[in-house]
């Protein structure tokens, strides 16, 4: 297996250029269409809508013939057949019809098959570099697309966005952003591994092009491209911690005791980090598959007298999976980061859902503060 050996850190300034941007669209059209509910406090903040999770999966190069290139070029492919599966993951946030622009609040997902946006890009440096410097300056946001959604026409912004990143050395980085309204992070690492089980059996059919059809190098010179501002400038070096929970009993049909058990993980946080967090909290809860609610609470209305009857276990990114996601078989991610972006007014965020799967009803609570 080829690696990728860097030779220091070098001071890196930005140099990624975009080479492509395109669409992916589901394979065929989803027949009915489905809507999930989102209810936003009246007075929500604009910057609520850009709440998102990042993830970044480096791999090195498989052989000779890999490349981020070639995995790009299948993903039109096998990334349109994944989201038939998911079509949710290919729609768009919209108002309802009955709300207006003063009184905000009601929205709703829907499966229009406008599709995930996607990028590729060339980063003229080794990989083995510029993992070493993300550890000292915070450059990992070049490697994950995103567009503010758009307040007053979120129907035209798309909320799932993949970035394949080729490094100087051959090794490539897949970087995915999602608006937390359509995924939260256990959902998007599920589909993830999903998708990229579709796209091994894509890839290993006996007659299957070396070459996919949308290889960009037979498009355009690559390096010729110019620089490409990729992340919403407003909150791209916004720096957060998250902590992650399970509750192995606990029902969604009672919001007080919700509230309780994210006390409960709040007290558990402050004991870690040996000081309060913030005196209000963005509450994001997944009800159900169908709806999501969003309110504000403040630092009172969550901390309670702490119920001592709440079990919660401590879990960490790890617990997602997501070493599991190969588009190439025996090509594990040499690492991954994970991070979620608390939107513009950059308050602390509560994130309760489901888990997704069907034999297992644990619930996740995942908490990011800002640092």
């Amino acid at each position: 297996m080829a690696t990728c050996n860097g030779n220091g850190a070098p001071k890196f300034s930005s140099k990624l250029q975009v080479e492509a941007i395109q669409t992916v669209i589901p394979m065929k059209i989803t027949d009915p269409r489905l809507s999930r509910r989102v209810v936003l406090p009246d007075t929500f903040h604009s910057g609520d809508l850009q709440r998102r999770f990042h993830m970044v999966l480096y791999y090195n190069k498989a052989s000779e013939t890999d490349s981020g290139w070639i995995v790009a070029g299948w993903f039109k492919e096998s990334l349109g057949s994944a989201i038939v599966e998911n079509p949710i993951f290919a729609g768009r946030l919209r108002k309802l019809e009955d709300d207006n622009i003063n009184s905000n609040g009601k929205f709703e997902l829907v499966s229009n098959d406008s599709g995930v946006r996607m990028m590729e890009a060339n980063y003229p440096k080794n990989m083995d570099d510029f993992i070493d410097y993300k550890k000292v300056e915070n450059v990992e946001n070049e490697l994950v697309y995103w567009e503010d959604i758009h307040e007053i026409s979120p129907q035209f912004s798309p909320l799932f966005y993949v970035q394949v990143t080729n490094f100087k050395c051959g090794g490539y980085s897949i970087g995915i952003s999602c608006s937390l309204f359509l995924a939260d992070p256990f959902a998007m690492t599920s589909f993830l591994k999903s998708w990229s089980n579709i796209h091994n059996n894509l890839v290993s059919q006996i007659d299957a092009p070396k070459i996919p059809s949308f290889y960009t190098p037979n498009f355009t010179k690559i390096g010729s491209s110019q620089n490409l501002s990729i992340t919403s400038p407003k909150t791209k070096k916004q720096i957060t911690k998250t902590f992650i929970f399970k509750n192995p009993k606990m029902k969604l049909n009672n919001n007080e005791s919700l509230k309780n058990l994210a006390s409960k993980c709040i007290g558990e946080i402050e004991g870690k980090i040996g000081k309060k967090n913030s005196s209000n909290f963005t509450f994001l809860v997944k009800e159900n598959f169908e709806n999501i609610k969003m309110e504000y609470c403040s630092r009172e209305e969550i901390i309670k007298k702490e119920n001592g009857l709440l079990s919660i276990v401590l879990a960490n990114w790890d617990d997602l999976g997501a070493n599991k996601v190969r588009f190439i078989e025996g090509n594990k991610a040499i690492h991954i980061s994970y991070w979620i972006i608390n939107g513009e007014n950059n308050q602390d965020l509560v994130m309760i859902s489901p888990t997704h799967d069907e034999d297992n009803h644990e619930l996740n609570i995942i908490i990011t503060i800002s640092n």
